[in-house]
């Protein structure tokens, strides 16, 4: 797929006018209408402006791949990491109840096992080249550290009540 095609399919995906996306980047709305009629290619400043305004990155936009074909894949493969990571959670409650509620001191480690599983397919659950500004990045870890401050708990719990 040409650039001028990318870029005209990206502003409609957006739901965006030429004029507003001018506006976003800082151009005029001809500059906008040379680049989509493939009359002009934009200068590395509005590259850089247009992959933050369609959260891709620059090798996305000016690559011959197609833009749609990968975001699909990224969240393919982030769902993929997110059930993984939802099923260690699960697991990892599972071993902790069981745990406590049978003195089965030997089930700690397993649960130990699914945490660390949790942690890792947690963070490998997001792309973080997708765009993503800080305070949404701050917000993501901060959500899987209190989800993971809570097993942990649980944990401690168990283990005060095995040996007090």
């Amino acid at each position: 797929m040409e650039l001028s095609e990318k870029l005209v399919k990206l502003r409609q995906q957006k739901g965006l006018t030429q004029e507003e996306l001018a506006a976003k980047i800082f151009v005029t709305r001809t500059a906008v209408s040379k680049w989509e009629n493939g009359k002009g290619y934009p200068a590395i400043d509005s590259l850089k402006l247009l992959s933050e305004v369609y959260g891709i990155s620059i090798d996305e936009l000016i690559s011959d791949d197609d833009v749609v074909a990968v975001r699909n894949a990224k969240r393919r493969r982030s769902r993929i990491f997110y059930w993984c990571a939802v099923g260690c959670i699960a697991a990892a409650a599972v071993f902790a109840a069981v745990a406590a509620a049978a003195d089965i001191v030997l089930l700690l480690i397993p649960f130990a096992v699914a945490v660390a599983g949790y942690v890792v397919f947690a963070f490998l659950s997001r792309p973080f080249s997708d765009g993503a500004g800080r305070a949404d990045l701050v917000r993501y870890i901060a959500c899987r550290l209190i989800v993971l401050a809570i097993v942990v708990a649980a944990l401690v719990t168990t283990l005060i009540k095995e040996f007090v």
